[in-house]
Order: C-alpha cells, then structure tokens, then sequence
C-alpha cells in the first residue's frame, strides 16, 4: 500500500512540475468499474477514478459496458489529474485521438450525472 502511495506521489510531483493542465498519456488496461480504470504509462500500472461525475443510481452494468466499448484494452487516453481519493487517482479522462472526454459521455449516454470538480 505505501509503494502504491508513493507512486502515485511520485505520479501527481511530475504532472505538477510539468505545468497546470498538463496531461499525461497512458493506456487502458481494464475497467474496473463504472468509475475505476486501470491505466499504465510504460512501467506502472495503476488505478483511476472518473473524475467530475457520478454514476446514477442503478446504472454500474451499463456504464462498465459503455466503458469497455468506449476504451477497448490499450486505449491511450489522457489524464488530467484532479487530486486523490483514498490512494486512487482522481483525473479527467479523455481519449488521445479526438479528445472525447469519458465523464462527458457516460453523462451523455444518461449513465451518469455532473459533480462539482475538485
């Protein structure tokens, strides 16, 4: 658990110091849930939350399918970084070719509804 803290430390120090707003690349490796993805950049893996949004009641199998539709395995995505959560990264996601951000489509599809940012 702490190596986990410490890497996604380590993770958030260099968003920060490459600039506000900066994103960085990586690739989906599973939807966890129809909040959480599991990302890597290279050598790490590690979990990620949606940031911005909040599943409406009921909705977890449509939005995990949506999710899986919409992020195939190795998927490069963006994330925007907008804190942590108990460990967990919190990030506006958004796919690298187009620019599509995730939260906004699942609020689309009406799998999810808007939440204040962090």
């Amino acid at each position: 658990m702490r190596r986990q803290t410490l890497t996604l430390l380590a993770l958030l120090l260099a968003l920060v110091i490459a600039g506000p707003g900066a994103a960085a690349a990586a690739e989906v490796f599973q939807v966890r849930s129809g909040t959480l993805l599991q990302v890597g950049d290279g050598n790490r893996s590690y979990p990620v939350e949606l940031a911005c949004m909040e599943l409406a009641p009921g909705q977890e199998t449509e939005a995990v399918a949506w999710l899986r539709q919409a992020l195939p395995r190795r998927t490069r995505v963006n994330l925007r970084p907008m804190g942590q959560r108990d460990g967990t990264l919190l990030a506006r996601v958004s796919l690298l070719a187009g620019g599509d951000d995730i939260a906004s489509g699942l609020i689309d599809a009406g799998l999810a509804r808007p939440e204040a940012c962090p």
